[in-house]
């Protein structure tokens, strides 16, 4: 135990020593009299890297008595699955946690899944992934429970972190450390939440500090040190990472310029211009729409973030972010498009009125391709241009409405111009 890292030795042993998670293992939740009772079902547990799964794994094992294999999907082969089902036949069932289990080879689910139908094996799955999108449904749909960890608060460190200093069996309590309850919360709040992280930097920092009458003495210039590069994980691919984007999109949606902001800090501060470039065309044209100008201001600033770069690239999308929440919305031509598509979808694709067909080769007229099309811009309408009432839908949609307008910003105008055409259409 020595050589391992802090995080390792501080992890909980039961569930009473885990730390945040209330809604999941309080003493007063179905789940916490199941475990303590030694009832355990096969559970997946997902969230953020450093919030505990693989810690609650261990203490539901710890709190259950059950015999515990830890392993790592990325790692293990079909031999190491192979060890666990033998181990699992001589002690009459066992424990296994598998890290990263969205990795999981069909090679080797197949070895295992019937294992853990029988309930030779229990599974504890862990993933920082959605596992709703990115487990396997035969893994998935035999584990009972899902349990999603939320972020651990910085409050919630200091706790572990306090506790890592008192501990003299497993933790730095048999040292005299000097450090003040302010340099805690700044270790706490430089780690995103990642409570091993938090843990093995307390333990680098006080290494790392100079020793004066056998006593560490923590200075503020040796934990900025280890601090930085800490502060933020962000993995592109990952479900962490669309959850961003969406917040950013809904942000801006709503309007809510500081929201909007925060979440193009996390994606700026993660690198991923090709990601942020992506979602703010699509915000333009899905939410700002046909009630601004919205559309081409955001690609020519897409572009111009681009051709400059990071960290220069922050200010151009800034500008068009904030622009973006203060611009009038619409979401009308998203809806009309989507109605169109259902219809299609469904079926609803009909033979196109004779008069718009194709009439440019010899024998469109014999097929009486083109034969009555008028051309609107032969008939001028005041400043709008060429218009004429004429079907231009099949026969079986020809009353069907697709687009709605909306009284917002320019499309005020743009729908006034739709609802007289339409009246004109509808009067003649």
């Amino acid at each position: 135990m020595e050589n391992k890292p802090l995080a390792y030795r501080m992890r909980p042993r039961t569930l009473d020593e885990v730390i945040g998670q209330e809604h999941i293992i309080a003493p007063t939740t179905a789940f916490y009299r199941m475990i303590q009772q030694g009832h355990v079902p096969s559970m997946l547990l997902y969230g953020e890297p450093g919030i505990g799964k693989t810690s609650m794994a261990y203490a539901i094992a710890g709190s259950a008595k059950k015999h515990f294999i830890a392993l790592n999907a990325t790692t293990a082969g079909k031999k190491d699955i192979e060890q666990v089902v033998s181990e699992a036949k001589m002690y009459n069932g066992i424990l296994l946690f598998l890290d990263e289990i969205h990795r999981f080879t069909k090679a080797q689910q197949d070895y295992l899944l019937s294992h853990v139908e029988s309930g030779l094996v229990t599974l504890i799955g862990a993933t920082t992934e959605n596992p709703f999108h990115d487990v396997n449904p035969a893994i998935r749909s035999r584990c009972n429970q899902i349990k999603q960890l939320k972020p651990i608060s910085p409050s919630d460190i200091i706790t572990v972190l306090k506790r890592a200093l008192k501990d003299v069996e497993r933790g730095l309590g048999n040292l005299s450390i000097e450090i003040a309850e302010e340099q805690l919360e700044r270790i706490a709040n430089g780690t995103n939440g990642d409570v091993r992280a938090s843990l093995n930097l307390l333990e680098d920092i006080v290494y790392a500090s100079e020793v004066e009458n056998d006593t560490y003495h923590i200075k503020d210039g040796t934990i900025q040190e280890f601090l930085v590069n800490k502060g933020f994980s962000h993995d592109k691919g990952g479900s962490a990472h669309f959850n961003v984007l969406s917040g950013l999109q809904k942000a801006i949606r709503g309007s809510d310029t500081n929201g909007a902001l925060h979440y193009l800090a996390r994606l700026i501060e993660a690198g991923d211009l090709t990601s942020i470039c992506r979602r703010l065309i699509v915000i333009a044209y899905e939410d700002c729409g046909l009630a601004s100008d919205m559309g081409y201001k955001t690609y020519l600033a897409c572009e111009a973030s681009k051709a400059v770069g990071f960290p220069e690239a922050r200010i151009i999308l800034a500008n068009i972010v904030i622009e973006m929440c203060l611009s009038a919305k619409s979401n009308s031509s998203y809806l009309a498009i989507d109605k169109a598509l259902e219809d299609v979808r469904n079926g609803a694709h009909y033979d196109i009125p004779a008069h718009l067909k194709d009439s440019h080769y010899g024998s469109a007229k014999k097929l009486g391709h083109g034969i009555g099309y008028i051309y609107p811009h032969d008939h001028p309408l005041g400043s709008f241009g060429g218009w004429v009432n004429q079907q231009y839908l099949p026969d079986e949609l020809k009353d069907r409405q697709y687009y709605y307008p909306k009284e917002a910003g320019k499309e005020k105008t743009l729908g006034a111009i739709y609802l007289k055409l339409r009246e004109m259409r509808e009067n003649k």
